[in-house]
């Protein structure tokens, strides 16, 4: 078993800078000062002491998480207490995502290819309809209440038979949709937790790895963007439909699981000779 130490403060330095550069771009355009962002890292530095680094049987006090995140005492003390960030799923972003992934996964609702059926808003005899889809995963919301909010935010269209089609849309949010920045914290917390994970633990736990190459033209680097979208979708539909199918008959539990992929590109100034897999 691999027993060497974890990174040191000066060695998290440069991955720390490339990794916050983009969140510090995306702050200064929505408007978040560094006074701001400096107060919500202050507050996650002393949550995280208090609760993540409590040491078994004893009382996580005020003098130790001081210690641990160079925070004034004083500061400690008035910033503990008020308990973990909040993690809640919005109620819409978990309708719309339990909903959409039923469509993409139930053999009830897709072809023998496994793409989603087109569906009448109600059932015709036997066939599946959108109301048994919205209905099967939840009875809070009326199905046409359902429609109506996707169709606003093109979701879904409607064909020439009156039927309701689920569109590429679904699987890209709107730019200011707050589902798309639940996402946005969600995706990038389970990426980090994993990579985290790798460096400071005894051994790679997690999958988390990526292809790159440098030094490509702008013709190729979009002809394989587009490749590694389509493969990476045709990836996560699968497992989709195998994970869904799984927890039909699961028991249930306290654990979770997100598989989630990312491709990127971007012209450099400098670009590398070597093409390498990490």
């Amino acid at each position: 078993m691999d027993s060497a130490p974890g990174p040191t403060a000066s060695k998290l330095y440069p991955p720390l800078a490339r990794l916050l550069r983009p969140l510090v771009r995306l702050c200064i355009s929505a408007g978040m000062t560094f006074p701001a962002l400096s107060q919500l890292l202050r507050e996650l530095y002393v949550n995280v002491a208090e609760h993540d680094f409590a040491l078994p049987g004893k009382d996580q006090t005020d003098s130790r998480v001081s210690l641990l995140t160079g925070i004034h005492r004083k500061e400690v003390s008035r910033l503990r207490g008020a308990g973990a960030p909040v993690n809640a799923v919005p109620a819409t972003v978990s309708r719309t995502g339990a909903v959409i992934a039923r469509w993409l996964a139930s053999p009830r609702f897709c072809d023998e290819t496994g793409r989603p059926l087109p569906l009448p808003r109600t059932a015709e005899g036997a066939s599946p309809s959108f109301e048994e889809l919205v209905s099967s995963v939840t009875r809070d919301v009326r199905p046409r209440a359902v429609l109506d909010e996707w169709l606003d935010r093109r979701i879904v269209t409607i064909d020439a038979d009156d039927h309701i089609v689920l569109a590429e849309a679904a699987f890209i949010p709107h730019h200011g949709d707050d589902d798309k920045l639940y996402y946005f914290g969600r995706n990038l917390h389970d990426h980090l937790a994993a990579a985290a994970a790798n460096v400071t633990g005894p051994s790679p736990a997690f999958l988390e790895r990526a292809v790159h190459y440098d030094g490509l033209s702008a013709e190729l680097a979009e002809r394989l963007e587009a490749r590694s979208r389509e493969l990476a979708l045709e990836m996560l539909q699968r497992i989709n439909r195998e994970a869904h199918a799984a927890s039909e008959t699961d028991h249930g539990g306290e654990h979770r699981w997100n598989c989630g992929i990312y491709v990127f590109r971007e012209r450099v100034s400098g670009p590398d000779d070597e093409a390498v897999q990490r």
